[in-house]
């Protein structure tokens, strides 16, 4: 008897997926376990494996379609076994879950024509301009077309200050060279899967979700001197490691959730879910949106074990190789724009979590210190956004009170 290979459901959040290829054909032998297409659920893509062996039989949803959790996608059986008949006797998914034919070309708005943007053709004089080899990379770089300069090097060869002569005589202010053109091609970008999520989820949190914010500015410089210190130690380990300020911020988290369970929460209809464990998420920038891989039970892990851990879960994610459970079930995030240069900033809960943690750069700065002197200090913002049915401001407050604390003490982490 056929099988029907259905979608599979490989997230809690994940209510239909895209076939992005097949990596088999109509006829080809399939073993248990092996791989046979790729999935894009709304996180990651993902491969899918055979689960019985035998012969494809059918492709229901081709490369590209869009099909709901469960429905059919494809046939295996046996070699000459009709797999319409399989399909028949299936049971016949939810309204919801039919396939969706996958958009051969989308639905543009009128554009303007595409503009052809491309290096200027270089105009030959007898089919040779005299011009250096960096003026004609410049030249590229700058869209400049050489043939309309004239070069002041030897026998009249076009050298690189004549190209960046010619940029700075086009305008653009300040003596440098305006480029001009289109920023990028003009057109409409398919919703992937992922960014439907995000999307759907965020509106919804800002929507539903009673969101208040608590900002403080933490005093780095004793966890900048830590970190250099433990840097220099860790490099002549046999198998060396790097702190990085992220991993101080996610332990520092980690250990004030103690303090301040609340945090660690979750609102339900009836009731308010405070979790046991810490399964600490931390944004993960990558092509075409963001993941929050997840720390599990990191109350109990050290500074060196959430660093390599913490590590180890961004390379993957950033190569799209996180299983769902671990980037699923999260409790609390931290999400870090400090390395963009960001000084401060607000992010929005990502439910059911009540509270996200928003990390921005250590910036050196002017302050005031305890003999009323104006010296040079580094700081960083920290500005807690929370569920105000879970979380109340008071319990904000100390939550950051506690992580400022570790940080500036950065050593009562290390204990």
């Amino acid at each position: 008897m056929a099988d029907i290979i259905e979608m599979p459901k490989l997230s809690d959040t994940m209510t239909e997926g895209t076939v992005v290829k097949w990596l088999k054909n109509v006829g080809d032998k399939i073993g248990s376990g092996e791989v046979i297409a790729e999935i894009e659920t709304d996180k990651a893509t993902m491969d899918l494996e055979a689960f019985d062996s035998g012969v494809l039989l059918k492709i229901v949803a081709p490369a590209g379609a869009r099909v709901a959790c469960k429905a059919p996608i494809a046939v295996i059986g046996e070699k000459g076994e009709n797999a319409d008949e399989a399909l028949a006797k299936a049971p016949a998914p939810a309204p919801s879950a039919q396939a969706k034919p996958a958009p051969a070309a989308y639905a543009h708005a009128p554009v303007a024509a595409p503009v052809e943007v491309s290096s200027p053709k270089q105009e030959t004089l007898g089919g040779r301009i005299k011009a250096s080899p960096l003026a004609k990379k410049v030249a590229a770089e700058l869209n400049v077309i050489l043939s309309s300069l004239t070069g002041s090097g030897p026998g009249g060869r076009i050298v690189k200050k004549d190209v960046l002569g010619a940029g700075q005589n086009r305008g653009g202010g300040g003596g440098w060279f305006h480029p001009s053109g289109p920023v990028a091609q003009d057109g409409l970008i398919p919703l992937t899967n992922m960014r439907r999520t995000i999307a759907r989820r965020l509106q919804e949190s800002k929507q539903q979700i009673p969101h208040f914010y608590t900002e403080m500015e933490v005093d780095m410089a004793a966890c900048i001197k830590l970190r250099e210190e433990l840097n220099a130690r860790l490099e002549k380990q046999p198998q060396p490691a790097k702190i990085s300020f992220n991993d101080f911020v996610l332990k520092a988290c980690a250990q004030a959730i103690r303090k301040v369970p609340s945090i660690n929460s979750s609102f339900g209809e009836e009731a308010i879910h405070q979790h046991g464990s810490v399964d600490l998420a931390f944004g993960v920038a990558i092509p075409g949106g963001l993941i929050t891989p997840i720390i599990r039970n990191a109350q109990d892990k050290n500074l060196k074990q959430i660093s390599i851990e913490a590590r180890e879960l961004a390379g993957r994610a950033k190569e799209g190789k996180l299983n769902p459970q671990e980037y699923s079930g999260g409790t609390f995030t931290v999400s870090n724009l400090g390395m963009f240069g960001v000084d401060w900033f607000s992010a929005i809960v990502n439910p059911p979590q009540a509270a996200i943690l928003a990390v921005g750069n250590i910036v050196k700065k002017p302050v005031v210190n305890e003999h009323d002197q104006i010296v040079i200090g580094y700081r960083m913002s920290l500005v807690l956004s929370a569920d105000h049915r879970v979380v109340d401001g008071a319990d904000g407050a100390k939550f950051l009170t506690e992580v400022k604390a570790l940080l500036e003490v950065p050593g009562l982490l290390l204990v």
